[in-house]
C-alpha cells in the first residue's frame, strides 16, 4: 500500500486525516470552553465575595451551608473548565491529540454539569435570602429544566435526529 492510498483511507466526514480532525476539534473546544470558562470565573469571583459582606452573619445556618456547597461546586467548575487548558500545555508535541481531544472534552462535559449544579444553588441561595416563599423550590426546578433542556436534551436530540451512520 503506497502512502497515498494510506493516507486517503484515512480521511473521513470533511475530508481530514485523524491529526487534523483533532487539530479542529481541539480549536472548537477551546472556543466552547473560553465561553463557560468566563461564566463560572465571574459567578465564582462574586460568590468568593459574599462570605466577607456584614449580611453573611445574619444568613441562616442551612443558607450558610448551601453557600459553602455553592463556592466549593463553583471551584469544581472551574478547575474542570480549565483543565484542558493544563492537559493541552502538559501533553503538548507528545502526539497525542486525538486521545487529549477526547479527555478534555469529556473534562469539560462534567465542568459544565458542575456549572449546571453551581448555578442551580447558586440561584436557590439567592432567592432563599430575597423571598422566604415557598415557590422557590419551585422556580428553581424549573430554571433548572430550562438549562437542562438548552444545555443537554436539545443538543442531544438535535444529535440524535440529524446524525447519520
Amino acid at each position: 500500500m503506497t502512502d497515498t492510498a494510506t493516507s486517503a483511507e484515512q480521511r473521513t466526514g470533511r475530508n481530514e486525516t485523524e491529526e487534523e480532525r483533532a487539530d479542529r476539534m481541539w480549536g472548537e473546544l477551546i472556543q466552547e470552553i473560553r465561553v463557560a470558562q468566563t461564566g463560572v470565573q465571574i459567578l465564582f469571583g462574586f460568590l468568593l465575595t459574599v462570605v466577607f459582606t456584614p449580611r453573611y452573619a445574619d444568613l441562616r445556618d442551612i443558607d450558610q451551608v448551601i453557600y459553602i456547597v455553592t463556592v466549593v461546586l463553583g471551584a469544581c467548575a472551574t478547575g474542570a473548565l480549565i483543565g484542558p487548558v493544563s492537559l493541552h500545555r502538559l501533553v503538548s508535541g507528545r502526539r497525542v491529540k486525538p486521545q487529549a481531544v477526547r479527555v478534555a472534552s469529556r473534562l469539560t462535559l462534567v465542568g459544565l454539569l458542575l456549572l449546571l449544579a453551581t448555578m442551580t444553588s447558586s440561584l436557590l441561595l439567592i432567592l432563599r435570602v430575597a423571598t422566604h416563599d415557598a415557590f422557590v423550590p419551585w422556580l428553581v426546578t424549573g430554571v433548572v429544566a430550562w438549562y437542562g433542556l438548552c444545555w443537554f436534551v436539545l443538543p442531544l436530540w438535535t444529535r440524535s435526529h440529524y446524525t447519520t451512520d
